[in-house]
């Protein structure tokens, strides 16, 4: 059996120890921009949602009136909530980002005329 080498257990260890301090490395804040860039996808979604969600309530619609239209003796007629319609997809007035400023306009320069060189 071979014996431990203790250097190699010491290298080892701080090696080890020296990679899972990065892991406690914190990451920058996100810009202002690429905050409301995250906040306008998030509405995105959650609209999103809502037409799935939409979606379905009128396939289950679909479903219920073609069953209750065969009711069996005896059965009661199946009433369904209306489904909403969530409409549009509108960004909120405080996600909604600002145009870039223009840039300066850019001015012509005449060209500078050769000049001819001087002979003395």
């Amino acid at each position: 059996m071979k014996k431990f080498n203790t250097t190699t257990f010491a290298i080892a260890i701080s090696s080890l120890l020296m990679i899972s301090s990065f892991s406690f490395a914190k990451l920058p804040d996100p810009s202002p921009e690429a905050k409301a860039a995250s906040a306008l996808t998030a509405a995105k979604n959650a609209h999103n949602d809502k037409v799935s969600a939409y979606q379905l309530c009128l396939a289950q619609d679909k479903v219920a009136k073609k069953y209750a239209s065969k009711p069996q003796a005896g059965d009661k007629a199946i009433e369904t909530p209306a489904c909403k319609d969530p409409g549009k997809f509108e960004p909120p007035a405080e996600l909604v980002v600002a145009p870039a400023p223009a840039a300066a306009p850019v001015v012509a320069v005449a060209p500078i005329a050769p000049v001819a060189p001087v002979k003395k």
